[in-house]
């Protein structure tokens, strides 16, 4: 991490829903991760201007990664499933799980006719340093470099049957075979490998099959879009859904409640989070956002202060936080 590249995100897409849901957060993270800071890096945009960037869908698309299941790859090592015989369809549980990164789409899952190649995952931005989570319970099972396509990146097999990928990270903050509980940091986000700007692709496969993210979260609510989902090998492509103007709204939001600043490179002493007691909702927040700024659940907040996970909160509304 000795630097940053300043970016000019030209398009913005969004898979996401119009309604509310009920938020979850894992388990309190671990004490030896609680100090870790996501640092900020200066991405080089303005909210003035996220307006023009969310009008300009594509004009300047990030070229996809290679798949690193079929493509290059030992897929004895990568791919395990290769003989797998993959059912039609299957329930998974994801009911408890953390995003990845609050950043909003930049880029799409789907097919670029411009690089005859599909993109199996989503982009979410992010700035160099910041962190990453793991989706959900479960064991590293790959770290390594690819600097064609995903640069730094992880393969995390979880407890649900799910694998995601994590690809462009400036640094790892976990070993391969090590265990993680969802909400975990397991990386900082980068710019490392086939990227034009940091960001992070996040993919979800199940027994190889690269599903659509935006099928199984609700990036523009930061929640799942129900506690199950249906894998199926006719629909696994497919949003849920999907609603741009949701990705649109969340992008301007994000961007105001979180303003560029110099990215300076910090240490794991080092800790961002809030001391006090209380909290005053800002415009924008919502019980999963407040839980994760301060290091506590959904759940300690509503027994705190008499709430409900559906509650709705009111700007300038004090929270009690410990």
């Amino acid at each position: 991490m000795k630097g940053f590249i300043t970016v000019t995100l030209a398009s913005i897409f969004i898979a996401g829903t119009a309604w509310a849901q009920s938020y979850r957060l894992p388990d309190c993270h671990s004490a030896s991760h609680d100090n870790l800071l996501a640092n900020q890096g200066n991405a080089g945009i303005s909210v003035e201007n996220t307006g023009k960037y969310l009008e300009e869908l594509f004009n300047e698309e990030e070229e996809p990664e290679f798949d690193i299941y079929t493509e290059g790859w030992d897929s004895k090592r990568v791919n395990c499933y290769s003989e797998a015989s993959v059912p039609q369809s299957a329930t998974i549980d994801v009911s408890k799980f953390s995003m990845p990164h609050p950043g909003y789409i930049t880029s799409p899952y789907g097919y670029r006719s411009r690089f005859r190649r599909m993109h199996k995952g989503v982009d979410l931005k992010l700035n160099i340093g910041d962190t990453v989570r793991a989706a959900f319970d479960g064991r590293v099972r790959i770290r390594n470099f690819e600097r064609a396509g995903y640069g730094n990146y992880l393969v995390l097999r979880h407890t649900n049957d799910l694998e995601t990928v994590y690809g462009h990270l400036s640094a790892f903050i976990v070993e391969e075979g090590q265990y993680v509980k969802a909400g975990d940091p397991i990386g900082l986000g980068g710019n490392t490998g086939r990227s034009t700007g940091p960001h992070l692709h996040f993919e979800t496969r199940y027994m190889g099959y690269a599903i659509n993210p935006c099928a199984i979260f609700d990036f523009a609510n930061q929640t799942t879009h129900t506690d199950t989902y249906t894998f199926d090998k006719r629909t696994y492509q497919k949003a849920r859904n999907y609603d741009p103007s949701a990705n649109s709204a969340y992008a301007r939001q994000y961007l105001k409640d979180n303003p560029n600043k110099p990215y300076t490179k910090t240490t794991a002493s080092s800790t961002t989070r809030s001391s006090s007691a209380t909290y005053r909702v800002r415009k924008g927040d919502s019980l999963s956002k407040i839980a994760s700024r301060n290091g506590t659940t959904v759940a300690k907040l509503c027994k705190l202060n008499g709430l409900s996970t559906s509650s709705k909160l009111q700007v300038g509304q004090r929270l009690r936080l410990r």
